[in-house]
């Protein structure tokens, strides 16, 4: 038995790594030479050999406020002291019906009812499931096609895998879900290539919908589900007026649009909801992540208030289950403690204002990295950058994924997917936390062939 500088017993640690499982990690390069973290707070994390690491990533696009934030801590060490758990079905406590009117008062005008899940994946699969009973309960039952786009991520539920649009994500599963077709991806950096913000081609890339519309029929189609901007696929930001195009053409036809904004709600763009950001209102939103600052798993889906109502409508005894839907852990009494704790701190500190007046200059000091070698594209929006490289001869993926490995040795945790450098700070980010990031990242990529 040996101890580590977190203070805690190691037992084998070769033991632990033969028997851990790790989920979308190269576990022979991880295991040959693990990277532990054994502490956070604010904007660092502490490795297990005592170095500090600048945290470039919000954990996982999750960590809005900082790590280690104290009112978190103990608003959740008190309601485990009060009430551990109640059964999510046919009851409840008071934070998880405080929760769902604090989002409510956030939300777009109409999204005004919250069903509560425990991540992003189960967010969505609980989004597209609500569309497709939504239809049936208003006399629609032929609407049961689901639209995901071309390199989306929907976390990795059955529904959301289906929708979603990565090969990788989807290769080995089988056939999926049918009835499912994906509009084209906005990405084209043959004319977008370094843009800040919005790009200004493409708009007309929404009516691919219409092609769809078209191929099978608009009665047959239930929802569209999106990213406002596609996260996990490299920070693909929609071209100005994208989503306001998708949402005529839903209108049109009768489509419900839901948006995933498993990353983009509670402050990424300096906004509550990329919906405010945009000006773009969905009929279902789904959430999870900033929810809770990532300290504790949950998610939520919210949606409009005649959604929900023609589920109430389907039985005038009022005794019958609605929505034969739901998770044992569904609204967890601590879960609500660590959400209304962080929404707390969202507000208290402005931290939404904060990112929106931090973004100018975060989007100037990415943007600085043009002209390094192997640097083919940047992107960007709010406090949400990538950095896209050019891809080695024969070995995709290989030159990112070592830029990863050296930024972490300088102290830098960044966050790759192929040959994307993906960038999205915490809210509570000061200039000279992006000037690190920016500095590392400079001295990385000039020194990787």
């Amino acid at each position: 038995m040996t101890r580590r500088s977190d203070g805690g017993a190691a037992a084998d640690i070769a033991a632990g790594l033969e028997c851990y499982w790790m989920p979308f990690t190269a576990s022979r390069q991880f295991k040959s030479a693990p990277r532990i973290l054994v502490g956070a707070q604010g904007m660092h994390y502490v490795r297990d050999d005592g170095a500090r690491v600048l945290d470039a990533t919000s954990g996982m696009w999750c960590v809005m406020a900082g790590h280690g934030r104290a009112e978190i801590a103990q608003a959740v060490g008190a309601q485990l002291a009060r009430l551990d758990y109640v059964p999510a079905f046919q009851m409840g406590h008071p934070g998880v019906f405080d929760l769902a009117a604090r989002l409510a008062s956030m939300l777009p005008e109409g999204l005004d009812r919250v069903f509560f899940t425990n991540s992003g994946s189960e967010s969505v699969d609980t989004a597209l499931k609500i569309a497709l009973a939504y239809q049936q309960a208003r006399g629609q039952a032929q609407r049961f096609r689901l639209i995901g786009r071309e390199r989306a991520y929907h976390g990795v539920g059955f529904g959301g895998l289906s929708v979603g649009g990565i090969a990788n994500n989807r290769r080995g599963f089988g056939p999926l879900l049918p009835g499912v077709d994906h509009l084209r991806h906005t990405h084209d950096p043959a004319r977008n290539a370094f843009s800040r913000g919005e790009p200004e081609w493409g708009a007309h890339l929404a009516d691919d919908l219409e092609r769809i519309v078209a191929l099978h029929g608009a009665s047959t189609i239930a929802a569209l589900i999106v990213e406002p901007f596609a996260g996990s696929a490299g920070v693909l930001v929609p071209p100005k007026g994208y989503l306001r195009r998708l949402r005529e053409i839903c209108d049109r036809h009768g489509i419900l649009l839901v948006f995933d904004e498993v990353i983009t709600a509670f402050g990424r763009l300096g906004t509550a909801f990329a919906a405010d950001y945009f000006g773009v209102t969905p009929d279902i939103m789904t959430m999870a992540k900033g929810i809770t600052n990532g300290s504790v798993p949950m998610g939520a889906v919210a949606v409009r208030r005649e959604i929900h109502d023609a589920f109430l409508a389907t039985d005038a005894s009022g005794t019958t289950i609605e929505f034969f839907h739901g998770y044992t852990y569904s609204g967890h009494p601590v879960a609500c403690a660590a959400a209304l704790a962080a929404l707390d701190i969202y507000r208290d500190e402005g931290l939404f204002e904060r990112a929106r007046a931090l973004a100018p200059y975060f989007e100037d000091a990415v943007h600085s990295l043009e002209g390094l070698p192997a640097v083919i594209d940047i992107r960007n929006i709010g406090l949400a950058a990538a950095v896209e490289l050019e891809p080695r001869k024969d070995r995709p993926f290989e030159r990112a994924f070592e830029a990863y490995l050296r930024c972490f040795e300088a102290g830098v945790l960044i966050r790759v997917t192929g040959d994307t450098i993906a960038l999205s700070p915490p809210l509570v980010a000061g200039r000279e936390h992006v000037d690190e990031i920016v500095d590392v990242l400079k001295k990385t990529l000039k020194n990787i062939n």
